[in-house]
């Protein structure tokens, strides 16, 4: 089934959830022994510093840790407690799901389809960059896909390759990435292979490595997983 457009079609969260679904069925009977596949919820900030030291040194989105703390405020209660000046709902970041890969306890794959709500403000941006750079810095392969073109002239893909200091040409959404992190760099840090393929709407999806060593990959086929998350969402 070729890619729909998703700039103004709902339904997406459910073909997310589907497709998730049908990722981890997809990759479940190709892994090898001692490696096993399941979803669940990505975390939303970077998942740590790196243990070795980066080929390039990437921004941090935390606070300062010598930031000086705000004088404490004494407790008050019963009729003392000031009632606020106002109280307004405000976004969250979705947690999101992906399909994860383990070895012997550790994480070595993931893969994360990129919703809307990962980069429709600022803040989320930046932390899912943030969160999308913690995998690679982590020693963690990642396939990346994202079918929404909006925000215009924003790219997770171009966001990554900025932070990471590498000059590539811009891979503007709908478009697909995979990252290996292999071995040792002579000049410190690791080597990372990438992988960049565009999506183009009523075409049909590639397939791309999902790699879980630095010998073995798992070939993700797209087309055929986005056609049965698509066709039982009942999606024409």
């Amino acid at each position: 089934m070729p890619l729909h457009e998703w700039c103004d079609r709902e339904g997406w969260d459910g073909v997310h959830h589907l497709w998730i679904t049908e990722l981890l069925r997809w990759i479940k009977p190709r892994l090898p022994e001692g490696y096993r596949a399941y979803i669940g919820v990505a975390p939303t900030l970077a998942v740590g510093a790196p243990v070795e030291r980066p080929d390039v040194e990437v921004r941090r989105w935390t606070e300062h840790a010598d930031r000086p703390v705000a004088d404490a405020v004494p407790s008050t209660s019963g009729s003392d407690v000031a009632e606020p000046d106002e109280e307004i709902a405000v976004a969250t970041l979705d947690p999101g799901t992906a399909v994860f890969v383990e070895h012997q306890g550790r994480l070595v794959a993931a893969v994360e389809l990129i919703s809307p709500r990962n980069k429709d403000r600022p803040v989320a941006r930046s932390t899912y960059v943030a969160r999308y750079l913690s995998y690679l810095l982590e020693g963690a392969h990642l396939l990346l896909v994202d079918v929404h073109r909006r925000p215009l002239g924003f790219s997770f893909a171009d966001e990554i390759a900025r932070e990471l200091q590498m000059s590539q040409p811009s891979l503007p959404p709908p478009c697909a990435v995979s990252y290996r992190v292999g071995e040792p760099a002579a000049t410190g840090g690791r080597i990372l292979a990438i992988w960049r393929r565009p999506l183009t709407v009523d075409q049909p999806l590639p397939s791309l490595p999902l790699p879980i060593t630095l010998e073995i990959s798992i070939s993700i086929e797209l087309e055929a997983t986005y056609a049965r998350a698509a066709s039982d969402a009942y999606l024409p």
